[in-house]
């Protein structure tokens, strides 16, 4: 049930892409491997997919591009693979046996784990959307989706979640008043009490004080965390926002610390901590 594997068998290949699951694959069992770089480090991914063709497809295509893959069929086991394996990103399905995505997101969560979770699905309904960031999720992929898409999406967030690995300088500290961030550890305290952040929210959190006193548009969110423009309908950054404020206290009828500026964007407060 917690295969580790590097290949498939061809049946496996041909019923996930028949299905249209994942497009725009060629080559070998009609995928092409060839066009996107390993990464530097061998990430940890535990994939959560009960199909077991599309499983296979996304193992092999992500292992040979440099990534660990782990691969389980059942929901209700999930939570437990996750602190065993403790990968760097888990990538989960929405309907599962046993337990569904959003469940294992929710209870994930509820137990303080930061690990970046992709929810990949192929209900792509904005109500799903929402559910899931507010539950905690770092991204919601649609399917079908392009290998080298999903892949590109994957780095990217092991990128970002890699951060306090890469560059540690010494000065990445900044206060406000109560409030603390320090990108090093990538820890945040308001007054003595720490605040748990997922990665993508601590990633908002930084990008916002780092340009305190000055409005971010959606667009501007998007592009900096995942290099993406806002479409208009993309609800992302906000369903991130009303997290932040949940956690850090600043859910008033008029939000005082993270401000909305109505049909402009987002604006961190420097002086309302």
């Amino acid at each position: 049930m917690g295969t580790r594997f590097g290949t498939s068998s061809g049946d496996g290949w041909r019923k996930a892409a028949a299905r249209g699951l994942l497009t725009g694959i060629r080559g070998q069992h009609g995928v092409d491997i060839s066009e996107v770089s390993s990464v530097e480090v061998a990430a940890k991914v535990l994939l959560v997919e009960d199909d077991e063709g599309l499983a296979e497809l996304i193992a092999e295509y992500l292992g040979r591009n440099g990534l660990e893959m782990h691969w389980i069929k059942r929901g209700d086991v999930a939570i437990e693979k996750t602190h065993e394996l403790e990968p760097d990103l888990l990538l989960l399905d929405v309907m599962l046996p046993g337990m569904d995505g959003f469940e294992i997101c929710r209870e994930l969560r509820a137990r303080g784990a930061t690990l970046p979770i992709v929810i990949l699905t192929a209900r792509d309904e904005d109500f799903d959307r929402v559910v899931g960031l507010e539950l905690g999720a770092d991204e919601f992929i649609p399917k079908p989706v392009q290998p080298r898409v999903l892949l590109a999406h994957v780095r990217a967030i092991l990128r970002r979640a890699g951060m306090r690995q890469q560059n540690p300088a010494s000065g990445d500290t900044i206060s406000f008043g109560a409030l603390e961030i320090d990108v090093a550890s990538r820890a945040v305290r308001l007054g003595a009490r720490p605040v748990d952040l997922t990665s993508s929210e601590f990633d908002l959190l930084w990008l916002l004080a780092r340009h305190a006193g000055k409005v971010l548009s959606r667009n501007d969110i998007l592009n900096k965390l995942r290099s993406l423009d806002y479409d208009g309908s993309d609800r992302s950054v906000d369903c991130r926002i009303y997290r932040l404020r949940r956690k850090l206290g600043d859910l008033a009828d008029s939000a005082e610390r993270i401000k909305t500026i109505r049909n402009v964007g987002y604006l961190f407060s420097p002086t309302s901590w």
